[in-house]
């Protein structure tokens, strides 16, 4: 027996979301079909020291190996905290409750 239960989302979220279902689906089939266009323009969302001409290089027949921007150069920190201050810097940032909340 197979059971779907699906919860829409309060129109304040639909309202405010970076993305529609229209849009979702267009990214998800050129994942699919263009995976190195699809992830050449993902890449354009990041901040690059050296922005990578090698976009995808997997093998998965033998010696399975797996590449992603493998000639890019990135600081990691940069793109997760720093490039968020301008605008984010007031906010909280992390909220860390441990497990004996007392």
């Amino acid at each position: 027996m197979s059971f779907e239960e699906t919860f829409d989302p309060p129109p304040s979220i639909i309202k405010s979301a970076h993305i529609n279902a229209d849009s979702y689906k267009r990214l998800y089939e050129q994942s699919v079909n263009e995976p190195d266009i699809f992830w050449a323009e993902m890449a354009k969302r990041l901040d690059w020291d050296k922005f990578p001409t090698r976009i995808k290089n997997t093998t998965f027949v033998d010696d399975l190996s797996i590449k992603w921007y493998e000639d890019g150069v990135l600081n990691a920190s940069y793109n997760c905290i720093d490039r968020h201050l301008p605008h984010c810097a007031d906010q909280v940032a992390l909220i860390f409750e441990g497990d004996d909340p007392s």
